[in-house]
């Protein structure tokens, strides 16, 4: 049997913010091809994998904010308006302030690391603060503690389980969408 141990997100990747250039200079999104993403754009959507949002910005519009390009395998987290809402990058993307996104390290499985942080989500926003709204600061991101099997073997036959019911609920939705 495997052993679990408690981890402090920081300890099974790097969290990461993101940001919005300014709206206000087209230069930042007109002609763009880097996707960037928003909690809005994961408010429709229902994979795991993501390629990119509504918008992309212009390469102008990432190096005029601290903005970053998150690698693949990125597990997205909203960590505001609302707090939850999380997804994989498929390729590089960048996000908006409305993300506390992670980077896995080596021992953590991308695919379980989403699985973990949908698991804890309610725990996560419960951690959140604000008077208008809740938000999860990065520091916050940072030190939640969570459970996690310290063999990656492990970590990876868990999403692979868990991988199979969403590859037949996704199967499922496209049956039902074409009928």
């Amino acid at each position: 049997m495997a052993e679990w141990v408690e981890r402090k997100i920081s300890d099974i990747g790097t969290v990461v913010g993101g940001a919005t250039p300014s709206t206000k200079k087209p230069e930042n999104y007109e002609g763009g091809k880097i996707a960037w993403i928003t909690p809005k754009d994961l408010s429709t959507f229902s994979g795991r994998y993501i390629e990119r949002g509504e918008r992309n910005i212009t390469e102008i519009g990432l190096k005029s904010c601290s903005t970053q390009l998150l690698p693949p395998n990125t597990v997205l987290f909203s960590s505001r308006a609302p707090i939850g809402y999380v997804a994989i990058t498929a390729n590089e993307v960048c996000t908006n302030q409305g993300f506390k996104s992670v980077i896995p390290n080596e021992n953590t499985d991308p695919l379980f690391l989403f699985y973990l942080l949908k698991y804890n989500k309610d725990k996560i926003e419960g951690m959140g603060s604000g008077t208008t709204f809740k938000e999860v600061s990065g520091n916050t991101m940072k030190n939640i503690v969570v459970n996690v099997p310290t063999d990656k073997k492990v970590q990876e036959k868990i999403a692979a389980i868990l991988g199979s019911i969403d590859d037949k609920i996704e199967e499922n939705e496209q049956i039902n969408n074409n009928l």
